[in-house]
């Protein structure tokens, strides 16, 4: 991941999907709980592959399955923001998509950068096999992979 969050902007970040917070996502300590970071990346991620490739996920041929999240939280999160969460990737191999993902809540750096890894497994053997065609067309046209 980025070595200093504080430097990035959305700008930098090609894909961005805003994700309104609903009221259970407020925990008692009045901010955004931990937990809803990693369902807002799930749903961003997943969200833009459905758009992007114009297939829902269960549906491509391969199943990505999530094997590796990481998230450094860099500002709480409250209720009257409305988080706009930027992908870009890190890396892509034959099987596998490391995503970058910063969540923001307004101007300057991300309130959260996390780490978000698909790994495409047949759905049968759940042995890993490439990445859909229909991903990787995506990954190149709107990630620059």
């Amino acid at each position: 991941m980025t070595e200093n969050p504080a430097d990035l902007r959305l700008s930098d970040f090609p894909v961005q999907r805003t994700l309104p917070l609903r009221w259970g996502d407020i925990d008692m300590y009045g901010h955004v709980n931990n937990t809803v970071h990693y369902a807002l990346i799930d749903t961003a991620v997943n969200g833009w592959i459905t758009e992007a490739t114009g297939t829902h996920p269960r549906d491509l041929p391969a199943t990505g399955l999530v094997v590796e999240t990481g998230c450094r939280y860099l500002a709480e999160i409250g209720p009257a923001d409305v988080p706009v969460l930027g992908i870009r990737l890190e890396k892509a191999g034959t099987s596998s998509i490391r995503y970058e993902i910063g969540i923001f809540t307004g101007e300057g750096g991300p309130a959260a950068l996390a780490r978000f890894v698909h790994v495409y497994v047949d759905p049968t053997t759940r042995r890993p096999v490439p990445i859909p065609d229909l991903v990787r067309e995506a990954l190149v046209r709107e990630l620059g992979a």
